[in-house]
């Protein structure tokens, strides 16, 4: 009876504890499964949910010095047909950014996280890509322009380089879509002046817009059908610039044809490449002496290098390219530093002689270490 009444409490002790431990097992078990639900329900949303941002990552590279498709077929990028060229050797590339996103389709939230882990992708607010005032198709229009105009000053600048002379003016090209500009300016008007201060460039017309501001008209000065007006326009704002709402190209009146070929590709970012490409054709011996070079800038027709946008993914879409040196607007170099991929050396330029002067040291093998860089002053001897 004793060994009896002693093993039956035991017994049910047991029984509890095991109870017990089923319990917590099952809870746990729950526990799991419920964060498994929010795990894929939040996987869900960041995979659907479409974020407030675009990302930018290299696009393709061209060699200014080689061919491209056109309507089809692969035709030389720079064609000069009525002048003597030379042959050239080695590259000299241009690069583009991509932009997965806009206002109709945004990229989802994984998309974003991958692009934030990634040194040669970017992310930017949508605002800031695609400002919400402006349409896609002006936008598209506007790049596309750009890019007309950039052909345009960099083919004007190689030129006014190797002594050509060159004449240029400023013409309107088209209106953007509500633009202040509407019933007052039209395509083919010549603009001369804004508030009485000449429009030599479109970097003079730029500032003298800007320096009008949007409060009140500016008076611009016009010359249509060979009569010269005084009109007024109020400019808008776009983003943190005050615009007259027109896109405007710049009419050269070249001594020579020089013909460049690239389709699909928008922006002026691509101007000083342009530059290098047609001087390169245009005078003896090549000029990279076979290296591969890359590059990116702005170029106005007096050969002043600007800076432009997406100069990270620009730069390792030059390695990605086979390029190891590489030329980057003087402007551009607070993006620059610290983000230089390994086996690429920048340098920095202001001008289109510092670019030929960084590319002509290297092919002569001389002393690169005083040329300008992001990390020693374009001032520096």
């Amino acid at each position: 009876m004793a060994l009896f009444s002693e093993g039956q409490p035991g017994t049910e002790t047991g029984g509890s504890r095991a109870g017990a431990t089923r319990s917590r097992e099952e809870r746990r078990v729950r526990r799991g499964w419920y964060f498994l639900a929010v795990a894929l329900a939040c996987g869900l949303v960041l995979g659907l949910v479409p974020s407030p941002y675009v990302i930018e990552k290299p696009g393709p590279v061209f060699d200014t010095l080689g061919t491209a498709e056109h309507d089809g077929t692969e035709r030389p990028l720079i064609n000069i047909p009525d002048e003597p060229t030379f042959p050239t050797d080695g590259e000299l590339n241009l690069l583009t950014v991509s932009v997965v996103g806009n206002r109709e389709t945004r990229p989802n939230w994984f998309d974003v996280l991958g692009a934030w882990a990634s040194p040669e992708q970017a992310v930017l607010p949508l605002d800031a890509v695609f400002p919400p005032n402006v349409s896609t198709a002006d936008r598209e229009q506007a790049n596309q322009v750009a890019m007309v105009n950039s052909q345009q000053d960099a083919i004007a600048a190689a030129l006014i380089e190797l002594d050509y002379p060159v004449e240029r003016t400023l013409v309107v090209n088209s209106l953007s879509v509500n633009s202040p500009a509407e019933g007052v300016l039209q395509p083919d008007d010549e603009i001369v002046a804004v508030n009485g201060d000449p429009a030599e460039d479109l970097a003079d017309l730029r500032a003298t817009v800007q320096l009008n501001g949007a409060e009140k008209p500016a008076s611009v000065t016009i010359v249509r059908a060979g009569q010269t007006l005084e009109v007024e326009v109020t400019p808008t704002m776009v983003g943190d610039t005050a615009v007259l709402g027109v896109n405007i190209a710049t009419d050269y009146q070249f001594p020579i044809e020089v013909q460049i070929q690239l389709d699909n590709v928008g922006g002026p970012s691509a101007g000083m490449m342009f530059a290098l490409g047609i001087i390169d054709k245009l005078t003896p011996g090549p000029l990279t002496a076979g290296k591969d070079w890359a590059g990116t800038g702005t170029i106005d027709a007096d050969g002043v290098v600007g800076p432009i946008g997406g100069i990270r993914q620009k730069m390792f879409g030059a390695v990605d390219a086979g390029a190891k040196w590489f030329l980057a607007p003087q402007t551009n170099c607070n993006e620059v530093v610290g983000h230089v991929p390994d086996g690429l050396t920048v340098f920095a330029v202001d001008t289109l002689d510092q670019a030929m002067t960084a590319i002509e040291t290297v092919s002569d093998g001389g002393d690169t270490s005083q040329l300008p860089s992001c990390t020693l002053s374009a001032s520096a001897p």
